[in-house]
């Protein structure tokens, strides 16, 4: 582990579900459970999405630079050293007294020290921009979670729900099934007609397709919450019943305004907006300051075994040389090229840009929370009215299936019957999976997913 002795690590979560699902989410997982909880699907796809990794590559990358920022109020401190061979050869034209030849290995150390005492604010104005883009990393991994979050319970929820279908549709292939063998006991003892009969085996045969049907497409939505936990495909899940989970309430059902405002307080997606809005202003500090003058102590010592010598054609004797020097440096810059006033104006109209950004988004969330709403407004008195459907239906099928049996009813009475039911039971169970992806979804716009909402 490198050096860290900002400890910018702690504004890194543990791991990429950290975040949302705690210290709990340790992403180490074996084979899906049986039957696979909506809960561990989700720690599953928030772990496994190269998504929600990248973006929690993004916080590590901004905590470094918070820790890079805070660096530059320490001194830098350079050391060098150097070893040189020397061989110096002198001819002195008709005076070889004078001539000399001299070798040598020449060391030298050098140490040297610059401490920024005032800048005007720039590194202070650096830190904030640094912070505040480290603040923005985060939200946008938050964002990203509730995504995450959404996304994998919907597939879920839309796999539970083909589930249940394909259950509904085996129980419809099982009564259509009934009917025809009622149909043709009739029309064996001269009861009834032999159309009746064949109008059954035709409903029992469209049951059978729908069954087939129903089978491929659960196979379909299994494979994308496979895909969606870091599965293959073909993974082998089962999953409980569509029965087995939270059921309609009222939880959302409160003033849409309040809810709007709620969603400028907690949405990351307002809180990223308004982190970069922050960053950028810090930026254009920074970049003021940089073009004013700077104050730094200096200091600088060094040794060397530089031979000396008395004179031309003397011998060099073996020498130690030593300097040291400290000092106030101070740095003014007097003419950059009009470079500064173009950088200044270029990030003020950055700040411009992200505030206006802020102001979209802000729209974009109070949108999205308004149409959440009254979907899940809709979708709770669907539930409740389909509830009421499935029952109605269920007695009528009862109803007619004895008085066909009876002798009474006839075969249209009783295929319409089952006909209505077996749209109920698929109504019923659409209404469903739509009332928990609504509840998700809205939960999402306000940023307050979290694993409260899956269970009863």
């Amino acid at each position: 582990m490198a050096f860290d002795p900002f400890d910018s690590r702690r504004s890194v979560p543990e791991t990429a579900a950290a975040p949302l699902l705690g210290p709990a989410a340790v992403c180490r997982f074996d084979m899906p459970g049986t039957p696979l909880k909506l809960e561990e699907a989700i720690e599953r796809g928030l772990c496994n999405n190269p998504k929600t990794r990248q973006t929690w590559a993004s916080i590590k990358v901004q905590a470094a630079a918070v820790g890079a920022a805070r660096a530059t109020y320490l001194p830098s401190i350079n050391a060098s050293a150097q070893a040189v061979h020397d061989e110096a050869v002198t001819d002195v034209s008709g005076r070889p007294d004078l001539s000399s030849q001299n070798h040598a290995l020449v060391q030298s150390q050098t140490i040297s020290l610059s401490w920024v005492l005032f800048d005007f604010g720039g590194r202070e104005a650096a830190l904030h921009n640094a912070q505040e883009l480290l603040a923005a990393a985060q939200a946008n991994h938050d964002a990203l979670l509730q995504t995450v979050f959404a996304a994998v319970a919907k597939d879920y929820y839309t796999a539970q729900g083909a589930q249940g279908a394909l259950a509904a549709a085996l129980d419809i292939e099982r009564s259509a099934n009934e009917s025809f063998v009622a149909a043709t006991g009739r029309v064996e003892r001269g009861a009834a007609p032999v159309s009746d009969a064949l109008q059954a085996q035709t409903a029992y045969a469209q049951a059978t397709i729908g069954r087939t049907r129903a089978e491929g497409n659960l196979q379909s939505t299994l494979g994308v919450l496979a895909v969606d936990l870091g599965l293959r495909p073909d993974a082998r899940l089962i999953l409980p019943a569509v029965t087995e989970g939270v059921t309609a309430d009222k939880d959302f059902l409160r003033s849409v305004s309040e809810l709007m405002e709620e969603a400028e307080r907690t949405s990351p997606n307002v809180q990223q907006a308004r982190a970069q809005l922050r960053a950028s202003q810090a930026k254009t500090d920074q970049v003021r300051a940089e073009g004013l003058p700077s104050v730094s102590v200096v200091a600088k010592a060094g040794h060397n075994n530089q031979r000396a010598s008395q004179g031309l054609g003397l011998p060099q004797y073996p020498a130690t040389g030593r300097d040291w020097s400290v000092g106030v440096q101070v740095n003014v810059p007097l003419f950059e090229g009009l470079s500064r006033s173009y950088q200044v104006r270029q990030a003020e109209a950055q700040s411009e840009l992200q505030r206006a950004t802020l102001d979209q988004v802000r729209q974009q969330v109070a949108l999205d929370v308004w149409t959440g709403y009254h979907d899940l407004q809709t979708a709770t008195q669907s539930v409740i009215n389909n509830s009421r459907l499935l029952k109605l239906a269920e007695a009528s099928r009862a109803a007619t299936e004895e008085r066909y049996v009876a002798g009474v009813g006839s075969i249209v009475e009783l295929l319409s019957a089952q006909s209505a039911l077996a749209e109920a039971k698929n109504q019923h169970l659409r209404a469903l999976t739509d009332w928990r992806i609504s509840r998700l979804q809205l939960a999402e716009k306000l940023g307050t997913l979290g694993m409260w909402l899956v269970y009863p």
